[in-house]
């Protein structure tokens, strides 16, 4: 799919952000009250800058912490990581294939309008229609009628253009009555609830639209939500986005007044001004950092899991990889933990399994004897496999990523007796495309945050065989069904234990090497008295409070 790429370069961000490998550019100086944000009862919080402020554009986390204080999901998340209602009364199916949503009444949009069904129906049916360009459009891939809003290739001989969707909307969405509609899924699936959470899923109000289905001239700019806080003046080309208080929203009470999201092009310079007091919460403490925050912050720092997997996968077109032994001997050659310590500073997880450990499901190693580190092993495994004298692993330079990887290949080299040399592509998306125009390229480096709090999250995109980044190419009939099966499961244990049996295949099989998860390291200021992050790594901006610095 289109927007898969741009979607996924969030992982490609979140690297880039531990491994501080940004390059210095000034900030603006902030002064007086703007240096903490709108006022004394107000936080200031460090971002990028957001790509953009659309529910079904924002693909990037820095945008997705904005949205997340101007907006209400319909459901939130517990401390199990299972979905609650929020913004939604209840939410129910009798089949998980056709779900009422009921929302709850009080909300209402920061101009004014009250929070309708069609306030859903109507964002839902422009992220899906593929002529938008919604990079959070294939969330809405499981509801009926998708494909319809999807162009298709036209048949007969020779190049021709697609041929337009079919329809603008979703068949799968129909109003019942102002606080209630009705989502009809292609296929029945349990786990729907979860994934209406995300950020691809808030309403937009009507204020919104020029015409049906066509956004109005300049509403992105001045986006206006349902949640907890509403946006103060614009945000484009600014370094401050400032947000304050919406006085009206009916759930949880923010004790802050507002909040200031700093735009930052370098952690470096965030670090230091939360070390000094002149920015309130940093979310990404530099990886070299790390070492220096007890002493520089004075215990004002923390670290949560993040759900980000970082991995190296195997084209599936590349005959050296085929067979099954040469995989695992590579996994095999690779210290996770060594690599952990060196390159990272301890700022992120070694992983041994194909989910992160934030979702119901995950065993710490699920991976097995594959994923230990046993290069005696892994070179007598290498050798009766007949693997390659020489190995390539591509990255994308603009991520952070060439220490880790010319670390990793010198572990193969070391481990296996093989010349390994570490190829950098501009961008994540120059990799994937010589993938996709089966280019060599060695093994090459992805990185996997999750979409909502479920195995099928990790195991569907990345390794079903129509899976939406399924770029390794990796095709097994017996997982497909697995998958299939559990996503159609009657209750949670069951869907649970048949993604878990999926999971055995990919360790058996090996199409890709797990080797990190990521860690949120935040820090923040003495003026700081609670904080919370959700399970995306936000700032809960309902759960901030500041005082006066000690």
């Amino acid at each position: 799919m289109r927007d898969v790429i741009l979607v996924r370069t969030i992982a490609m961000g979140t690297a880039l952000q531990v491994a501080g490998a940004l390059t210095l550019t000034a900030c603006d100086p902030f002064g007086g009250d703007s240096a903490r944000g709108t006022g004394a009862s107000s936080v200031s919080v460090q971002i990028a800058a957001p790509r953009h402020l659309l529910p079904t554009d924002t693909s990037d986390p820095d945008g997705a912490q904005v949205l997340a204080a101007l907006f209400a999901p319909l459901v939130e998340y517990d401390a199990e990581r299972r979905p609650r209602e929020l913004a939604a009364e209840s939410i129910k199916s009798t089949d998980h294939r056709v779900w009422t949503i009921t929302l709850k009444d009080g909300y209402t949009f920061h101009n004014g309008e009250k929070v309708t069904a069609d306030s859903y129906i109507n964002a839902w049916n422009f992220g899906a229609y593929e002529p938008n360009e919604q990079s959070n459009g294939y969330f809405f891939a499981k509801i009926a009628g998708y494909a319809d809003t999807q162009p298709t290739d036209p048949d007969g001989p020779g190049p021709q253009p697609p041929v337009a969707p079919k329809s603008k909307t979703l068949s799968g969405l129909k109003k019942v009555d102002d606080r209630t509609f009705q989502v009809t899924l292609a296929t029945p699936f349990t786990e729907f609830r979860s994934i209406l959470g995300d950020t691809a899923f808030y309403p937009l109000p009507n204020a919104a639209w020029k015409e049906p289905g066509v956004l109005a001239d300049g509403f992105e700019d001045a986006i206006v939500g349902q949640g907890p806080f509403k946006l103060k003046d614009g945000w484009r080309d600014k370094s401050t986005i400032e947000v304050e208080r919406f006085d009206a929203y009916p759930g949880a009470k923010p004790t802050v007044s507002g909040a200031a999201f700093r735009i930052y092009d370098n952690l470096t310079k965030a670090y230091e001004d939360v070390r000094d007091g002149d920015l309130d919460v940093i979310r990404t403490i530099p990886a070299e950092k790390m070492t220096a925050a007890a002493k520089d912050l004075d215990g004002r720092h923390g670290s949560s899991p993040d759900s980000t997997i970082q991995f190296l996968a195997f084209p599936a077109f590349q005959r050296e990889f085929f067979k099954s032994g040469v995989r695992r001997a590579i996994s095999m050659a690779i210290d996770r933990d060594a690599i952990v310590s060196s390159a990272f500073h301890g700022a992120q997880q070694p992983a041994r399994s194909f989910v992160a450990p934030v979702v119901s499901g995950y065993r710490e190693n699920s991976c097995g004897a594959a994923c230990e580190y046993d290069p005696a092993e892994a070179k007598r495994l290498y050798a009766e496999a007949e693997g390659p004298a020489t190995l390539q692993i591509s990255y994308n330079e603009d991520g952070g990523h060439k220490a880790w990887v010319e670390a990793t290949c010198a572990q193969l080299q070391a481990s296996l007796g093989v010349q390994c040399t570490a190829v950098a592509e501009p961008r994540f998306g120059d990799v994937l495309t010589k993938v996709e125009q089966r280019q060599p390229v060695g093994l090459f480096r992805m990185g996997w945050p999750m979409d909502y709090p479920s195995m099928e999250s990790y195991l569907a995109p990345l390794y079903s065989t129509a899976g939406s980044s399924n770029y390794a190419g990796y095709r097994n009939a017996r997982f497909d069904n697995l998958v299939n099966e559990a996503m159609q499961a009657a209750n949670e244990s069951e869907t649970i234990k048949k993604y878990q049996e999926a999971e055995d295949i990919l360790a058996r099989d090996m199409p890709v090497i797990p080797l990190r998860f990521g860690q949120s390291n935040y820090g923040y200021s003495a003026r700081v008295k609670a904080l919370e992050l959700d399970l995306f790594n936000r700032i809960d901006l309902t759960k901030v409070s500041v005082g006066a610095a000690a």
